[in-house]
């Protein structure tokens, strides 16, 4: 599952003062009773002092957390399907040794500069770690026979780098702004392709349960990427019906996703059972959208959208 949950840290207030009113002597003793007068001229005792007026509540996040998740979504069956699929959407996010680690897609991106989650004020900081993916277009489920007849593709493994800068209370107190940049390459031999996404992503509190990301990007590919996934060879041609078409690399995509997760205690803070949903749109651009497999047979509009189940600790 694309996309991070990166959990803002708040401040629990808990607010009480309460002062009791001295008490008064009553106006009954005898005139003549000199000690007793003696005695209610004394003043009061002092109040007793009020409770603090703030209370911290440990949070989970410190210098180890983790949210393990498992959830189930829609998908398109291959890049420019217009049938769609269901597809389990993992989630694993957390800090653990002074490492980030985030969902990228079906794989995971790694920050080596991770701070530990703080209370206090933060700072613009910058990102940077490895990151991997699998890509399975047209590897196993098709929906299409003629997209199935032109043939399946093997799994590829991209790997590479990213990098990114965080921007703190940019909106919000508690939100984040991030600008970064994902660089990666196929290590199988499936597409032989490089692949670069640029990325900003906004991460925000809604109350002390629910946290929304929303994330845009664009995608683009090399020669060897879009030769692998959107040309029609001959041979395809042969076996397909569709005509033949020689695509080319460059914009392949762009579009946005949001994640929302709420805390099923109702504090975010203290780990724990929560539910979070994904919804998605992107469009596919250039031969992408130009090829057979897209303009024929399926969709350039590309859609998500799942929900599941994660526990913090």
């Amino acid at each position: 599952m694309p996309a991070s949950f990166y959990r803002p840290l708040a401040l629990v207030a808990v607010t009480a003062a309460v002062a009791a009113a001295p008490l008064h002597a009553e106006d009954a003793a005898p005139a003549n009773s000199v000690a007793e007068d003696a005695a209610s001229s004394q003043p009061a005792p002092p109040p007793p002092a009020p409770p603090p007026a703030f209370a911290m509540t440990r949070p989970v996040y410190d210098e180890a957390w983790a949210t393990i998740g498992l959830g189930a979504g829609l998908v398109p069956s291959y890049a420019g399907s217009d049938d769609y699929i269901a597809f389990p959407l993992p989630l694993i996010v957390g800090r653990v040794g002074g490492v980030g680690v985030r969902p990228n897609g079906p794989g995971l991106a790694f920050d080596l500069l991770s701070p530990k989650p703080t209370l206090g004020k933060r700072k613009t900081r910058l990102a940077l770690g490895p990151t991997f993916r699998l890509r399975n277009d047209r590897s196993a489920r098709i929906g299409d026979p003629v997209a199935e007849a032109a043939g399946k593709i093997d799994t590829a493994v991209e790997v590479g780098a990213n990098v990114a800068v965080s921007f703190p209370g940019v909106l919000r107190p508690l939100d984040t702004l991030s600008l970064g940049v994902q660089v990666r390459r196929d290590v199988l031999g499936a597409h032989d392709g490089t692949v670069i996404e640029p990325q900003v992503n906004y991460a925000s509190p809604i109350g002390r349960a629910v946290v929304l990301q929303v994330q845009a990007g664009m995608e683009f590919v090399d020669d060897d990427f879009a030769a692998t996934y959107f040309s029609i060879t001959p041979a395809q041609r042969l076996a397909s019906g569709l005509p033949t078409f020689t695509a080319e690399g460059g914009l392949n995509r762009a579009g946005t996703l949001a994640i929302v997760s709420y805390d099923l205690s109702g504090n975010a803070l203290d780990g724990g059972w929560s539910l979070f949903g994904v919804g998605g749109y992107s469009r596919l651009l250039g031969d992408a959208a130009h090829t057979p497999l897209t303009s024929q047979r399926g969709d350039p509009n590309q859609f998500i959208l799942g929900a599941g189940v994660g526990y913090t600790f």
